[in-house]
């Protein structure tokens, strides 16, 4: 098995999906700094910006916590 194999497999178990989300969350960081700052500049570009990341960040969350579901009714021993 190959290093990439070894990748693509830990991206599908349930720790790589766990990190996903843990690196998700963690630009959610700079999501918050970005609308502060949008606010205090009353930038509307920059809170526009600010909505959509916060948006996408929220999407990928959901999309990783499916992805952990299914992970987990794939479970035989779960059963």
């Amino acid at each position: 098995m190959s290093k990439l194999e070894k990748a693509k497999g830990f991206k599908k178990s349930k720790s790589g999906t766990y990190l996903s989300i843990g690196t998700t969350l963690f630009g959610a960081v700079g999501v918050a700094r970005q609308l502060k700052r949008g606010r205090a500049e009353s930038d509307t570009l920059l809170l526009i910006d600010a909505v959509v990341s916060a948006a996408a960040i929220a999407t990928g969350v959901a999309l990783l916590v499916r992805q952990l579901r299914r992970l987990g009714d794939d479970d035989v021993l779960a059963s």
